[in-house]
């Protein structure tokens, strides 16, 4: 039986093994070998260092660490946000350092949701109004379902009554139930999270960490960085990264993995 033919991000077809498809299907991320090192004024900075990890789609998977140890640089090349410096990167079926700048950009739009720890809502935007950007940028709905779409995902996160006001008419914890469903606004297979608790007190906390449990529940795999010490209860895996490497790596049962 001849392999499937698939479209590749520049348009062309390009031929994909249907057992290479089916593994790309049941696994997320795929780093093998990744290295990240940065150019300082001071010398050179590896923060990641021959990196090999897999998550399975719909796992729920916790980062931890101490500041510094790598968790936001690994967030950010699963992200596509930065890119390795050796090894390979493969998130959502897609190795990411094949592609060029524009296509990782159209990529990151179609496959990720990105949630951060100080919202990054425009300010002179409504809510609604940040929910519906992503759906404008991708221009894949008409602007009456992206209103609607926006209206739904704000009544998912539990905040379409705030849809008109501006973000800082919010409180902390409403900001990040938008930027969440800001996220989720194209419906990507993944979303990461970088300390998305971090700005917010301890019951807030608590409720958007179990709203990422709710949206997993769905089937979405998701990433998040935190320094949370009671996330275990809530996700399927914890890693923890010291020094640039994997020095943990325990499913919610306690066993290593």
């Amino acid at each position: 039986m001849p392999a499937a033919v698939d479209t590749g991000p520049g348009g062309m077809a390009e031929s994909v093994d249907p057992k290479e498809r089916e593994k790309t299907v049941s696994e997320a991320i795929g780093l093998s070998a990744v290295s990240k090192t940065y150019s300082t004024s001071a010398g050179d900075f590896t923060a990641l260092r021959a990196i090999d990890l897999q998550v399975a789609s719909g796992e729920f998977v916790a980062v931890v660490g101490r500041s510094g140890s790598g968790k936001t640089t690994l967030l950010n090349l699963l992200a596509g946000i930065d890119r390795a410096t050796t090894g390979t990167v493969r998130v959502a079926g897609t190795e990411l350092g094949k592609l060029s700048e524009s296509d990782l950009a159209s990529w990151r739009g179609a496959s990720v949701g990105l949630v951060f720890q100080f919202f990054q809502l425009l300010p002179t935007l409504t809510v609604l109004e940040n929910v519906m950007l992503p759906m404008d940028f991708a221009a894949r709905l008409t602007s009456v379902e992206r209103y609607d779409r926006a209206r739904e995902l704000l009544d998912l996160v539990g905040i379409v009554d705030q849809a008109d006001k501006l973000p800082m008419a919010l409180s902390g914890g409403q900001q990040q139930r938008a930027a969440i469903a800001r996220a989720l606004a194209n419906d990507p297979p993944l979303l990461l999270a970088d300390e998305p608790t971090g700005n917010l007190d301890s019951a807030t906390a608590d409720a958007v960490l179990r709203l990422f449990a709710e949206l997993n529940a769905e089937g979405r795999t998701i990433v998040v960085v935190t320094h949370e010490t009671d996330i275990r209860s809530l996700v399927s895996r914890e890693i923890t990264i010291q020094d640039g490497l994997v020095v943990s790596d325990v499913n919610a049962a306690g066993v290593i993995r």
